[in-house]
Order: structure tokens, then sequence, then C-alpha cells
């Protein structure tokens, strides 16, 4: 049996100091887990740019289609900001999320105990804190047609189109409600079918995929605007958060930050199973390039670690492993571990993106003991 195979993809700013702990990480499994990927390595976004011309080669594309696994770490940057639209380092990420028809975003909103003051909510109400959104990400508004900004008599209009069809709805609200049952066995639909027609479908759509197939799943409707409140109000009310494109964007942003940190958030894009019956997957660290730091080994490598903790558990079936290295992360907050990003008012000496690597590294050492 061939080894599970990962293209890593570390991309612009920070994302290949992140990359480099978690390769401490995959190495550590196979050394002490016996748990060996066949790793690959390659450009994207602006790196890509820089080598090639274009953000994401047709090669690279056809690698990401190959394996099992993408981890990807973060594209873009100022430096990029006059480039053609076609071009610019994120169209490299679309286009992979495109074309590998990943139509499923899970975006965890963890509150971590030792973390939970660094929250701008009141430390009861996030304290705990453990839910997960999944965001519709290949249709809606932003890829719907018409599209463009366009002249209408003397001044120009900007028009984007909300289009989803019950299949794209249908397929979404399945991965939520799958995953429900691996948690409180509780989903929300957001949307707003009280001014959108294509929030009406989606509640039908998501309310008879229930009815036929997951009767077991409490499910529940919500306006996403009532939705963003309830959120701020009290977020331990929800479980999993199933929602359309825009609307998970917006969501899930909102949810990082109840957290205190959006350096500390892991994310997976979800499509159809392969032959192998693993899902095509690419999974990525919520935060951006953060070029103003790169290089400076200041990043907080742990939404990356996170990442891969994902890969584990919804792409290799090594729930144990994953839940593994996720309390390893726990151990090594709850020993006081920060990086910069961390650091609170009382102030204190940040560890370095290696050191932070090599402390969940011992974490993990430790839990074999």
């Amino acid at each position: 049996m061939s080894n599970p195979s990962l293209l890593i993809l570390p991309g612009d700013g920070i994302g290949p100091e992140v990359m480099a702990e978690v390769r401490k990480i995959i190495d550590w499994f196979g050394a002490k887990r016996d748990l060996v990927f066949d790793v690959s390595e390659d450009l994207v976004g602006g790196a890509a740019y820089d080598a090639h011309g274009t953000p994401l080669t047709d090669a690279t594309m056809a690698r990401a289609q190959a394996v099992d696994a993408v981890l990807l770490g973060a594209v873009g940057g100022p430096k990029y900001d006059a480039l053609d639209f076609s071009v610019k380092p994120e169209r490299g990420l679309l286009r992979l999320r495109k074309e590998m028809d990943l139509f499923a975003n899970l975006r965890p909103a963890q509150c971590f105990d030792a973390l939970a003051d660094f929250s701008s909510l009141k430390k009861d109400i996030v304290a705990g804190l453990d839910i997960m959104i999944v965001r519709e990400l290949t249709s809606g508004v932003y890829f719907g047609e018409p599209r463009g900004i366009f002249t209408e008599g003397n001044e120009r209009v900007g028009i984007n189109t909300q289009r989803y069809t019950e299949s794209e709805i249908a397929r979404v609200a399945r991965s939520a409600f799958e995953l429900a049952r691996k948690r409180g066995n509780k989903v929300c639909s957001m949307e707003k079918a009280n001014v959108m027609e294509s929030g009406i479908l989606w509640r039908e759509v998501v309310q008879k995929i229930h009815d036929d197939e997951y009767p077991d799943v409490e499910l529940s409707h919500m306006y996403a605007d009532a939705g963003a409140m309830q959120l701020t109000r009290w977020p331990k009310q929800f479980d999993v958060i199933v929602t359309d494109n825009l609307f998970g964007d917006l969501l899930s942003d909102l949810a990082a930050m109840l957290t205190g940190s959006l350096g500390m958030l892991p994310s997976a894009s979800l499509g159809l199973p392969m032959a192998n019956g693993r899902p095509k997957a690419l999974y990525e660290p919520v935060h951006g390039s953060a070029p103003d730091i790169a290089g400076k080994a200041l990043a907080n490598p742990i939404a990356c670690i996170l990442s891969f903790a994902m890969a584990l558990r919804y792409s290799f079936d090594l729930g144990t492993e994953a839940d593994r290295l996720e309390a390893a992360v726990q151990k090594v907050l709850a020993d006081g571990l920060r990086t910069a990003d961390l650091m609170g008012p009382e102030g204190g000496s940040p560890v370095s993106t290696g050191a932070m690597g090599d402390a969940v590294v011992a974490a993990l050492d430790a839990s074999l003991n």
C-alpha cells in the first residue's frame, strides 16, 4: 500500500516560515508513529508569479489534482498590488478551489482555554467555544453571471449575481449534516430568505435534505444578519453553521475573532471523493501572508499546524493522531508559550516561530510517555 501523498504550497510572506514548522510535525509522525507521507513541494501565488509569470502553473494544478491533500501557507502581498487582476497571487488559490471543486469550506472557531482572555468578548461567553462554519465555496455571488462593471447612460454600474442551483446547495448541506453527526448533532442554516430568492431556495433545499436524509440531526434556520448578532451575543448556542459563499466569508471571519486571534485558526476546503474514497482537499491557515513580519521569526505557526491536524482527520482518517496533535498545541499554550501575536498587556518575552514549532514537537514526544 502506498503512503498518503501531500503537496505543500508554502506561498508568500510568512507562508514558508510556518510551513517549515509543519514539516517538523510531519517528520515526527514518520519517525515516532510510523506514519510516512509522500511529500512534494511547489510554488503558488506571488512566488509562482516571480518564477513563472503566473500564480499557478498547469503542472502544479495537475499535481494538486493527483495528491491526497494539499497544504497551503499564504498568498499575496503589497509587492503584487499593481499586477493585472488575472495574475494576482490570490488567483492561484481561487483556481485551486475552483478546479478541484472544493465546495465545502470548513472554518472551526475554537477558543483555547489558555487564550480565552484574548477575545474582545467576556471570558464566560467564549471559554470552551467550539463551533464549525461550513461555507459553500465555489458558487454564489463571487462566481455568478452576469458580473462586471458596465456603462449605463452616463454612469458606470457594478454587477454581481447571486446564483445557486439545488444540487450546489444540497451537497454543502450534506457536508454540514455529516459533520454535525460527529460533533453536537446540531446544524443552523443561515441565509436571507426574507429578501432574497436564492435564500428561499437555500432554506427549502436544506430543509428537504434534512427531512429526507438526516432527520436525526437538529436543524434550525436563521437569517444571516441575525446570525451575526447571535454569534456575538452567545456563540456557544451553535455547533455547525452552514451558509452560502458571501455570508460564510463574513460570518467565519467574525467567528474567528471571537477566539481572540486570527493567527490561531485553520481551515479545510473539501470536494467530492476521489477513487480512493478520500475527498479532494486543501488545507490552509486563516491568516494572510503578513509580509510586514516575514523573515523575522515572529509568525505564529499554530494555525498551519492545526491545518495539518485537520488533514489528518478529514483526508487520512487519522482522528486519534489529529487529537494527539491538537492536544500538544493545547499543552504548549497552557504552559504559557506565546508568539508575538499572543502577547498580552502584561508583556513578557515571545518565542520565535521555530521555538513554537519545537515546543509542539516536544509536547508530541511527551504524549508517548
